[in-house]
């Protein structure tokens, strides 16, 4: 599936990312999480993800892919049926040129087509430019994510 969406700048293309293509953009993800995972335990994770309600895009600027995101797709009590962006990120040398609203858009558009109501996500404590972010595109903090090691 490859979707494309314009802007003055830059037009990008949405490609679903299979299980099997996992390998495309698995340096992103390493990227963004600023390796603190071992590739193989990470690559391991993502390929369970898969099969979990769980869909992969890469954003592309022609044939480059320049960024990633992942949707997980859920129905809550309090929020109906929902879909949670997860680890979105644009290489740096392509941030602050708009394509974060192009990547929302996309999603909000494309959670919609598939029924659902919500979109709800997980943003570090210290990243308050992703908060801003977040919040000029309608999101509101509504508690606290928690995490155990078990």
């Amino acid at each position: 599936m490859t979707i494309f969406a314009e802007s003055g700048r830059m037009e990008l293309a949405f490609n679903k990312i299979l299980k099997k293509e996992l390998h495309k953009v698995l340096p992103l993800i390493m990227e963004l999480s600023e390796y603190q995972t071992e590739e193989q335990v990470l690559k391991e994770r993502m390929l369970e993800m898969f099969d979990q309600n769980y869909e992969c895009f890469g954003v592309y600027k022609e044939e480059e892919i320049i960024g990633v995101f992942g949707l997980w797709f859920m129905t809550r009590h309090y929020a109906g049926k929902s879909c949670e962006p997860d680890h979105v990120f644009i290489l740096p040398k392509y941030q602050n040129m708009g394509l974060g609203e192009q990547v929302f858009n996309f999603i909000f558009e494309y959670s919609k087509e598939k029924g659902c109501e919500t979109s709800e996500l997980n943003s570090y404590v210290q990243n308050f430019k992703s908060h801003k972010f977040y919040m000029n595109h309608g999101y509101v903090i509504k508690g606290y994510h928690f995490l155990k090691k078990l």
